[in-house]
């Protein structure tokens, strides 16, 4: 269940975020962040595990400069593998 609360979290982000979340079937070889005509896409690959659909999310997320990782609950930090500061928001 852990697995897919991150999931959840990290998806919610990425709403907040400006990316319009596409769940597609793409044999495992493609997803991650796309921007055409002015759009923010993130792709999660269907045909992934929820492991591997957590990592990709992770990846992809994390490479964004716009993340805001200052403003972001120590929880959202941990599910993105990113270190976190004391002064992190609770949450």
């Amino acid at each position: 269940m852990k697995i897919i609360e991150q999931l959840g979290r990290l998806i919610a982000l990425a709403e907040k975020m400006g990316y319009e979340i596409r769940h597609e079937n793409l044999g495992g070889v493609g997803g991650g962040l796309c921007e055409f005509g002015g759009r923010r896409c993130l792709f999660i690959d269907l045909s992934l595990n929820s492991v591997e659909q957590l990592e990709q999310l992770r990846d992809a997320l994390s490479r964004d400069p716009s993340l805001p990782t200052g403003r972001l609950p120590s929880v959202v930090l941990q599910d993105l593998g990113l270190p976190f500061a004391a002064t992190s928001v609770p949450g």
